[in-house]
Parts: C-alpha cells; structure tokens; sequence
C-alpha cells in the first residue's frame, strides 16, 4: 500500500509541476483591461471570466487591487517619480559625498582638524545648497593641500 501512495503523490507533484510551468501570466495592462472591461457591465462577471479564462475569485482581487491603487494614489501616498534634473543633482551629490568619504576613509588616522572642517562644510553646502561641482572640486582641493602642508603639525599633536 506504501508503494501506490508514494507513486500517487509523485504523480501528483508532477502535475503540479506541470501546471505550474504552464500557467498563463497575465500582463498589468491584461488585468487592467479585464477590470475595466468588468467595471463597465456591458456582460456579467461571469461571463467576462469564462470568456477570459479566469476565475471570478481572481478578477476580484485584481479588482480589489486596482481599486486600492487608485485610491492610495489619490491620497497621495505613491512616491512620485524624480524629473531627469533631480536625478543629475542626487547623483552629483551622490559622487561628491563618494569622494569626501573616500578621502576620509584614506586620512582615517591623523587627519588634521582644519581638513575635517573643510570637510563638514564641503558636506554641509553639498547636502543644503546644491553647489556646482566646480566649488566641490575647490573644497577637496583645499582639504587635500591643506592635509599635505599641515599633517606634520597635527598627526604628532604637536606644533612644529
């Protein structure tokens, strides 16, 4: 009896396999036109699934899903989507922030003060007032001289 089990629910997964495999997946513009199409009532729900190759338990929840969207998005709560000038802004920020780190990364141990000054306000204007990239290129400049000529003096603790 072990045995017919065992081959009964082998043969069982495999079908489940199988169906799973061949299962239509249904684009967001399908499920889109099949609410709508529902919404309409120009035939009943029954109908417009039988005629889709659905079931009505899943054009309920497509139909509960759209509504929810839309209502989220009426509310406000989506994010909406940054113009292409925020996007080169943040990423310029972004590479900026990138370079400050990297540098403080490399002078962890023995930095001078002066430099982490420069580099507070270089991520200070960087964060608030959305500077070009020639006056960030200028602070990191001055925070990489100034490193190069004062280190002596700070990184002992004592002046020279």
């Amino acid at each position: 009896m072990r045995q017919k089990s065992d081959v009964e629910s082998s043969s069982e997964r495999m079908v489940k396999n199988i169906r799973r495999a061949t299962r239509k997946h249904y684009s967001a513009e399908d499920k889109i036109r099949i609410v709508l199409d529902g919404l309409r009532g120009e035939a009943s729900i029954a109908e417009l699934c039988r005629s889709e190759g659905i079931a009505e338990s899943l054009y309920y929840t497509w139909s509960k899903e759209f509504l929810e969207a839309g209502k989220r998005r009426l509310a406000g709560d989506t994010a909406r989507a940054a113009t292409s000038g925020e996007v080169k802004d943040l990423r310029r920020q972004a590479q900026d922030l990138k370079e400050v780190v990297a540098e403080n990364q490399r002078d962890r141990f023995g930095c001078d003060p002066l430099a982490e000054r420069l580099r507070a306000r270089f991520l200070h204007e960087s964060m608030s007032n959305r500077k070009s990239p020639e006056c960030s290129i200028a602070i990191i400049h001055d925070v990489r001289h100034t490193k190069k000529r004062k280190s002596v003096t700070y990184s002992t603790g004592r002046s020279s």
